[in-house]
Parts: structure tokens; C-alpha cells; sequence
């Protein structure tokens, strides 16, 4: 599993969730996880959230922290159980870092009813995708939101993010390593 912080603040519009985004725009190749901080606005012709698309959902917020993977060669529904596992271990760092209570309902992430986050996983071709973000602001976005900025971590989004990227690093290796050791059941 490759990660890679990206200097840059690009906004995210959606286009960023796309086979070999990692690679053909930063060089990252293989199974990967890039992240970056910048603005969100994505529009309904790159919304892939059927139930956002229905109820004509805005998804939007002017600074996010946000994460693109991509695992190649899996089904969707290995990239929902590896979306809810990274929003878990965002869940668990938060809370030993500030000392609060934050819930998890799927793949999103809460603090006193306010939303942090926004996710979706999806199929390409040959990989699933998955864009996962956490609010650095509360500023532009559509409904009740908690930020980074509410527990004074704005500044450390960088060091959040690489935090997070080791994180799901090292239990993604985990996971592949117990696949490797088991004998077939006889």
C-alpha cells in the first residue's frame, strides 16, 4: 500500500475518483492512498451517490482533508469494508488525540449530532475507489458540521492525514499477511 501526501490545494470536484487517479496525476502506483487539503464542491454530473443524486444533495465545504484510495483487483464491497475501516481508525485517532466522543454510523463520522465527514466507495474497471474527507472548516457546507478547527487541529491537517495514512498502512499489511498464513480448511 502506497501513500502519498500531496502538497497541493486542489478542490475536490469528484473527476479525482477515477481509475489511476494516484498514478497518472502524482506517480503513485499500485494500491494506494493519496491525500490533500482543499475546497469541495462536487456537481451532480460527478456525483456518484445514487441517494445524494435523489434527494438533490449538496456536497460541498471550503477546506476538507481528503483521502483518495484506490485497491486494485477487489469487488465494491471490499471497498466498503475498507471505507468503514478507515473512518473506524479516523474515529479511534481523533478520540485518543482530543479526548471526545465521536460516533460512527457507517461510513461517516459525527461529534454532538454534527457531521465530520463524507464518503463513497465505488468500482472502476479494474480497482475500487473510495474518497473519504473530514471538514478542516465548517465554512460552506450544506448541513450541521464539526471540523478539525473545532478542537483547534486546522494547522495539523498535514500531520492528521499522514497520521491516518500510516495508520491504514500498517493495517492494511496486517490484513494481507493473515491471508497469507492460513492453510486451506481440509
Amino acid at each position: 500500500m502506497q501513500t502519498q501526501w500531496l502538497d497541493q490545494n486542489t478542490k475536490y470536484d469528484g473527476t479525482q475518483l477515477r481509475s489511476l487517479y494516484a498514478y497518472l496525476s502524482h506517480k503513485v502506483l499500485g494500491d494506494s492512498v493519496v491525500s490533500w487539503v482543499g475546497a469541495c464542491d462536487v456537481n451532480f454530473d460527478h456525483m456518484i451517490d445514487g441517494e445524494d443524486l435523489l434527494a438533490g444533495a449538496k456536497i460541498c465545504g471550503s477546506e476538507m482533508l481528503h483521502f483518495i484510495f484506490e485497491i486494485f483487483d477487489q469487488p465494491l464491497t471490499v471497498g466498503v469494508f475498507v471505507q468503514r475501516l478507515f473512518a473506524s481508525l479516523a474515529k479511534d485517532f481523533l478520540e485518543e488525540k482530543v479526548k471526545i466522543q465521536i460516533s460512527r454510523k457507517g461510513d461517516d463520522l459525527y461529534w454532538s449530532g454534527k457531521k465530520l465527514s463524507i464518503s463513497i466507495a465505488c468500482r472502476s474497471p479494474n480497482s475500487v475507489m473510495i474518497h473519504f474527507a473530514m471538514n478542516v472548516k465548517n465554512a460552506g457546507t450544506p448541513v450541521p458540521t464539526c471540523a478539525l478547527e473545532d478542537w483547534g487541529l486546522a494547522s495539523e491537517a498535514q500531520s492528521i492525514s499522514r497520521e491516518l495514512m500510516q495508520r491504514f498502512q500498517q493495517e492494511y499489511a496486517s490484513i494481507r499477511e493473515a491471508t497469507w498464513k492460513v492453510r486451506a480448511a481440509l
